[in-house]
């Protein structure tokens, strides 16, 4: 077989001798503070019975989609589904993606045009940042939750009027758990005439529907990216807005028009999933049953243990070391690349799923210990795990 280039084979090297070099490892049976599966949602044999018991008693017996939605893989849970879900979420229309990734992808390198400007916050999540590359507008990135620098951005080209200004910035952010104050962001963007992007991927299933229903300004977005693969524990992800927005990514977003549609089981697990939020209010299949955003036992739960977890963090004395969050994303810097995979891998080895967050992923100095709090964890396994971490961060 034909050996890897020089230039490949350097820039391998470099990872390893920076730390940074990254591996695939077998899933280990440790204590989850790792995963994105905030509420058990992907490991609940109701929702997977529910979802197969579905899928027979609509004689949806298909492994595959056979093809791409515009060809032959527009089975009818989708149409279904995707009404459903922009009714649960207050909006017009939902096209569904194969992946968050994807719908990222898809709607950037598509919607934003020659001679407009994007302005995104500096810590967006990369697969807006490669969607925005692809893009032929032109884009300048913000100070993290910044609105005053970002006003200072959208005034250079508020006069333009070939322009359209589109700002984006996440409900949730991946790597800092942290979020924008999104009304006052809505207020300046509908008095600058900007359209806001929020990628709602960490905030949906943990915070009932999503931070933009919590904070009622679904109006004032022109698009929210939402995804299935994290709370709601299966796969894909849509794009909410309007029906036009909609009708052009159908015809312009090549992430969406080029790819296999998912599969009957894919579209049945979503509905399931989202089902299940709403279950303990209504009875009702249907994904556009009243909900509650603590109506839930595991959201409850969920809620329940985030506000434990900060309180332990300012019991064992390590607040200074953790950046602040209200989500379920808790992370201690520590910085230097060989430092943090060391102190994981000690938790690690006592029994707890904790991951580092190396550089580049991060900025140099800033890498970290990233804590996904779930339902299902303990009280007792929170603090034994923040305690744990003070015999190495002081």
């Amino acid at each position: 077989m034909k050996s890897l280039p020089n230039k490949l084979n350097t820039k391998l090297q470099d990872r390893r001798a920076n730390d940074a070099f990254r591996q695939l490892d077998t899933p280990k049976d440790l204590v989850d503070f790792s995963s994105n599966d905030y509420l058990g949602f992907s490991k609940s044999e109701a929702i997977f019975d529910k979802a197969h018991q579905y899928l027979i008693e609509n004689n949806l017996k298909q492994n595959g989609a056979t093809g791409s939605r515009l060809l032959s893989g527009n089975h009818k849970l989708y149409n279904e589904v995707e009404s459903e879900i922009a009714k649960t979420h207050n909006c017009e229309a939902a096209l569904i993606f194969n992946s968050g990734y994807d719908a990222n992808i898809g709607f950037f390198s598509s919607i934003p045009q020659r001679n407009d400007v994007i302005l995104y916050d500096e810590l967006c999540h990369a697969s807006i940042r490669d969607g925005i590359k692809m893009s032929n507008a032109k884009s300048f990135k913000f100070k993290h939750n910044d609105f005053q620098d970002l006003k200072k951005q959208i005034l250079r080209f508020a006069l333009n009027d070939n322009c359209d200004l589109y700002v984006v910035t996440e409900s949730v952010f991946s790597m800092d758990g942290d979020s924008p104050d999104l009304v006052a962001l809505s207020k300046l963007c509908k008095t600058q005439d900007a359209n806001l992007i929020i990628d709602e991927a960490h905030a949906v299933g943990v915070f009932g529907y999503g931070l933009v229903q919590k904070h009622k300004i679904e109006t004032d977005v022109f698009a929210r990216i939402i995804t299935f693969g994290k709370a709601l524990g299966c796969h894909g992800a849509a794009i909410l807005g309007s029906q036009r927005l909609k009708d052009y990514l159908v015809n312009f977003s090549r992430s969406f028009i080029y790819t296999t549609a998912l599969p009957p089981h894919t579209l049945a697990t979503i509905k399931t999933a989202y089902s299940e939020l709403s279950v303990m209010s209504n009875t009702s299949t249907a994904l556009s049953t009243s909900f509650s955003e603590t109506s839930h036992p595991q959201i409850e739960r969920l809620s329940d243990n985030i506000n434990f977890f900060k309180k332990e963090i300012k019991r064992v004395g390590l607040q200074n070391e953790f950046i602040q969050s209200d989500s379920a994303i808790h992370c201690c810097i520590i910085p230097n690349n060989e430092s943090v995979k060391s102190v994981a891998s000690t938790l690690q080895d006592h029994g707890y799923d904790v991951k580092p967050i190396l550089s580049p992923t991060v900025p140099k100095g800033k890498e970290r210990l990233r804590f996904c709090v779930h339902s299902y964890n303990s009280k007792e396994e929170i603090s034994e795990v923040l305690t744990l971490l003070t015999t190495f961060v002081a």
